[in-house]
């Protein structure tokens, strides 16, 4: 279901992403040339409707020769643009299908060929090379820009700031393209804010032109100042037979009203997210990295009123209902101080 090309038609540089399907026909890797090796390596799309990648990369390669540009491209770019159907259906993935950030190399799944396409992707690039891989992402809550990485190493670091002074570390889910592209290259997440935002884009767009231009990633030790690290330590689900709401009407859980806008903010013990309806339990289920069930180290019940249950801080907590039923309601996260290099390099083996 893959094609391979080494050309940009340049009628996607005006195409919606709802029309990619029609024009592309399927998931497409792009290889186009520059004046430097190896390539970036950019991902948008594996979300349908995380659109701020798409949005970007046609505002850089605009410039560049290979899409009717009058600049040659600073290095050369492998661009994939992933799940085309479910951007026809502005949907994040369609019913039947698996979610294409969640099935990379880097995890056990099963055999379809959407997993094919991922290992054959994989493959690719490790024969030609990758420079940096950088994954393109949106959120449905209000979250700040910021950058994912999945190893404490100084390369990963300085990839991170070059983006924004906020970052996570995570290594859950397992599945995730950034963590695949870690056992090889640099690699990030970039996560871009609300779909659809003029700030995202542009944002989005200045970083791969930035990356595009970079000759080499420094290899020293971030400042501590330059960058706010934290730590994703739990994911957190909704039990898929309740209901919920977030504008106060009954349900079985009724979340506090813009719960989304506690996203990046430390939570103290005891700070109230929702009201259970009479009669139900513990309708949340947080899971460890290492798979642990820690939801009663997290939250507690008291008078049918849920509660944090230590100080944490939740990242990607949204209100759409969809995201929340086929992913997660968000993540929960620690602040990680910098490490000094020899704890840096201990915790990185340890990673792995």
């Amino acid at each position: 279901m893959l094609k391979i090309k080494r050309r940009f038609p340049q009628e996607l540089l005006s195409a919606a992403p709802t029309e990619l399907a029609e024009l592309l026909g399927a998931p497409t890797l792009f290889h186009l040339d520059g004046l430097r090796q190896p390539g970036l390596f950019v991902t948008v799309l594996l979300h349908g409707n995380e659109t701020t990648g798409f949005e970007a990369i046609k505002r850089v390669l605009a410039k560049y020769e290979p899409a009717g540009g009058e600049r040659p491209l600073p290095r050369s770019l492998s661009l994939f643009i992933g799940n085309v159907e479910a951007a026809a259906k502005g949907m994040r993935r369609l019913d039947g299908q698996p979610d294409f950030n969640r099935i990379w190399p880097s995890i056990d799944a099963p055999d379809t060929p959407e997993r094919r396409m991922m290992v054959r992707i994989v493959e690719e690039m490790r024969k030609k090379g990758v420079f940096l891989s950088l994954d393109f992402h949106n959120n449905t809550g209000l979250n700040p820009h910021y950058a994912c990485i999945n190893r404490l190493d100084h390369k990963f670091l300085q990839l991170a700031t070059l983006f924004s002074r906020v970052a996570t570390y995570f290594r859950v889910p397992r599945g995730v393209q950034s963590l695949t592209f870690s056992e090889f290259c640099t690699s990030a997440t970039i996560e871009c804010g609300p779909i659809g935002q003029e700030s995202g884009i542009q944002h989005a767009a200045d970083f791969m032109d930035a990356c595009l231009h970079l000759s080499h990633l420094p290899d020293y030790q971030v400042v501590a100042h330059d960058l706010d690290l934290f730590h994703t330590i739990a994911r957190v689900t909704l039990l898929p037979e309740l209901s919920f709401s977030f504008d106060g009407s009954e349900a079985d859980l009724m979340f506090v009203p813009q719960i989304d806008h506690l996203n990046f903010t430390e939570l103290p013990e005891g700070k109230a997210i929702g009201r259970l309806r009479e009669g139900v339990d513990m309708p949340l289920q947080a899971i460890s990295e290492t798979g642990q069930d820690v939801t009663s180290e997290c939250f507690q019940v008291l008078d049918q009123v849920i509660y944090t249950h230590r100080k944490v801080m939740p990242s990607m907590l949204t209100m759409d209902s969809r995201v929340i039923r086929q992913d997660c309601f968000c993540y929960l996260m620690e602040r990680l101080a910098l490490p000094p290099e020899p704890v840096l390099k201990m915790r990185e083996q340890a990673a792995q």
